[in-house]
């Protein structure tokens, strides 16, 4: 599953953006999803650059396996998740 977050429409309200971000990234974790697809546009780059210092925050950061910056794309960025199941699994290496 992957979801999609496109900043478009809030892209000069600071405070819908940070609620947006958290938002999806909440909503990836309860829906076991692989990955959110995060659409700041190409613009200036200040969006995106305060995705990526949104993402990079301590308590963000371990909600999440890796940000990547599309190749193709640079208006848009992945945010990968590992749903790892519980510590302590029982039978695995027999």
């Amino acid at each position: 599953m992957k979801l999609k977050l496109d900043l478009h429409d809030i892209f000069n309200k600071g405070n819908e953006i940070d609620r947006a971000l958290r938002g999806v990234i909440d909503e990836a974790i309860q829906k076991k999803a692989a990955m959110v697809e995060i659409i700041p546009g190409k613009g200036s780059g200040a969006l995106k650059k305060k995705v990526l210092r949104f993402l990079d925050q301590k308590e963000i950061k371990q909600l999440y396996h890796r940000v990547e910056k599309d190749g193709d794309n640079w208006g848009r960025l992945f945010v990968h998740f590992r749903h790892d199941a519980p510590t302590g699994r029982r039978g695995r290496g027999r």
